[in-house]
């Protein structure tokens, strides 16, 4: 039987892959500490086998947006170079290379079917790639070649349930999927408005006070302290409010995560790398969760409500 072993919600930001003296001209002289938190995350976690013994690295990709079916990656191996549409002169024919998994996406399309929802496993070697998933591979996979990688899309004719169905089914597939340890990253940011083009590169800084709005910048804050309290349940019960403040892919790649952790029940607590830093005006942060001892949805938290099973709603 598989498992999850560590989670966590991360930054994926084009700032991180520049040139260090790129990166030190951004940001007022001063390294980003979305780079440096991601190194120390990568000894803390990625290369620590003993603490962990993960085998794949499962990304929620929020820049993948699909159409009519959840699709996740079921490639013997991915590799290529990676440039960005987006931000080619930043990103610029980067070098991937890692083993995908096809048998645990086998496994999570087999239980689309009893969550309500719709879930296709591909093994197209011409399937694009994008920078949320590639961007943390560079720090955190790149140099482990056994460590195995697939990427799941977020749905953009989904809503909030779609999305924590899929975070239910994929949590069966890991499950299924014998002697599986697995590690779940939400690739995204938190609030996500872009200053103007003509305005942003006045805000190209790291320092929160460049984040859109001193509202979008609390609200960030806000989620920060739950997810250090444990407190998913906070998180998922006010996303109406959050939905105000744009964050990125409508925090579907968090909702997927929440889904296979338990959603409400979930206590896991976060341990942050790095600061809380802008992006040209979006909230960027790295929150790590570690498996509570008795469990994702343990009895940690006495204020918390009565765990309920992550498949009651299908």
């Amino acid at each position: 039987m598989g498992e999850i072993v560590g989670a966590g919600l991360l930054a994926h930001v084009p700032t991180i892959v520049l040139p260090e003296e790129d990166r030190l001209e951004l940001n007022e002289g001063k390294e980003i500490t979305l780079v440096t938190g991601l190194r120390q995350l990568r000894k803390d976690v990625f290369e620590r086998d003993a603490a962990n013994e993960y085998d794949t690295v499962v990304v929620l990709d929020s820049h993948w947006a699909t159409t009519v079916e959840f699709v996740v990656t079921a490639q013997q191996r991915r590799a290529g170079l990676f440039t960005s549409e987006e931000l080619p002169r930043g990103m610029c024919r980067m070098p991937y290379d890692f083993p995908g998994d096809p048998e645990l996406a086998r496994n999570i399309e087999k239980f689309a079917d009893k969550h309500g929802t719709w879930i296709t496993a591909i093994e197209d070697d011409y399937l694009p790639i994008y920078y949320a998933t590639t961007n943390l591979w560079k720090f955190l996979g790149e140099g482990l070649p056994d460590k195995r990688w697939v990427t799941i899309g977020v749905c953009q004719t989904g809503d909030m349930e779609d999305h924590l169905r899929l975070g239910r089914a994929l949590a069966d597939g890991i499950a299924a999927t014998p002697g599986r340890r697995v590690l779940v990253i939400a690739s995204g940011a938190l609030s996500h408005t872009f200053w103007p083009l003509r305005e942003l590169r006045d805000h190209e800084a790291g320092d929160p006070v460049h984040i859109f709005t001193p509202q979008a910048r609390e609200a960030d804050y806000e989620r920060i302290a739950w997810f250090k309290e444990g407190r998913h349940d906070k998180v998922l019960d006010t996303m109406p409010e959050f939905w105000k403040y744009k964050p990125e892919a409508k925090f579907f790649h968090y909702l997927m995560m929440a889904g296979a952790l338990g959603e409400q029940a979930c206590v896991a607590k976060a341990r942050q790398y790095g600061e809380y830093e802008n992006s040209i005006g979006t909230g960027q942060v790295h929150l790590w969760f570690d498996r509570p001892a008795d469990g994702w949805t343990g009895t940690g938290l006495p204020e918390a409500p009565s765990p309920r099973t992550p498949h009651s709603r299908i």
